[in-house]
């Protein structure tokens, strides 16, 4: 049996071999096939956004209100607009500033109500002389009660006074204390009269006889007593406050007995 002779080989219409080469293979035009992307272009390093770094230190060093919150929102709408980086830094530069407004604002709210106060109130016996120690809000101070200020007395001893707190701890006048009450005025409701015009009644309520009615018309006093009060303020205005208490403070430091006149 003889062997047919192989058909000549031609060209199938998929063959590998044709103009272009084969595969991966230099062609006619030089260089292997297919396509090539062009050589990247060097990038361009972004920058951090300088806002955002401002707005972060200053959420952690305390700085002014709300200066830090702003910043951090500003900051957020250049780095989108601009490609820049600090996105991290803005964002924790908000959460931090509105988590110490928000802290602010609930010991604030917690000091006005009096849930700050360092203790139960002050027992009292039937006369109302006070037998046990005990906190109370500085409104609530009455006349004959001698009291500490946890030594923010020699902050008020200068010309312009200073920002009393809200508590005060009642004493026996028989402990040491620092003030005594000799007199509490009420003011009359309405609007808040301002500073001035609050400070301006207070010293007349202070004045006059309410002192001697206090101690007595010959009682000495000595030189290291000076009178002080507590005035509303427009903050504890809008809760209710409107006493005015005048008190005789001891200068150099807690003194224990009372200057009240027997039988006043």
């Amino acid at each position: 049996m003889s062997i047919p002779p192989q058909p000549p080989s031609s060209p199938g219409p998929y063959s590998q071999s044709g103009p272009y080469g084969q595969p991966g293979q230099p062609g006619p035009y030089g260089g292997p096939q297919g396509w090539h992307a062009p050589p990247q272009m060097p990038l361009t390093p972004q920058k951090t956004n300088a806002l955002a770094i401002v707005a972060f230190v200053m959420s952690i060093v305390c700085a002014l209100p709300l200066v830090p919150l702003i910043l951090g929102i500003i900051a957020l709408s250049q780095i989108r607009n601009r490609g820049e980086k600090g996105k991290g830094f803005a964002i924790a530069a908000i959460a931090i500033h509105s988590a110490t407004i928000a802290l602010s604002a609930i010991a604030l709210i917690f000091g006005f109500s009096g849930a700050l106060d360092d203790g139960p109130p002050p027992k009292r016996d039937s006369s109302g002389q006070v037998t046990t120690p005990g906190s109370i809000d500085v409104e609530d101070i009455r006349t004959g009660d001698c009291f500490n200020t946890g030594g923010k007395l020699a902050e008020y001893n200068d010309e312009d006074g200073g920002q009393a707190g809200f508590s005060v701890k009642i004493v026996p006048c028989g402990e040491p204390h620092e003030g005594e009450a000799y007199t509490v005025a009420t003011l009359e409701d309405g609007a808040y009269p301002g500073k001035d015009k609050v400070i301006s009644i207070a010293e007349e309520k202070c004045g006059g006889t309410a002192l001697t009615d206090y101690v007595g018309d010959d009682a000495k006093l000595p030189e290291t007593l000076e009178v002080f009060y507590y005035y509303p303020q427009r903050a504890t205005w809008i809760r209710g406050d409107r006493e005015v208490t005048c008190f005789l403070g001891h200068t150099n430091g807690p003194s224990t007995g009372s200057v009240r006149a027997t039988g006043s």
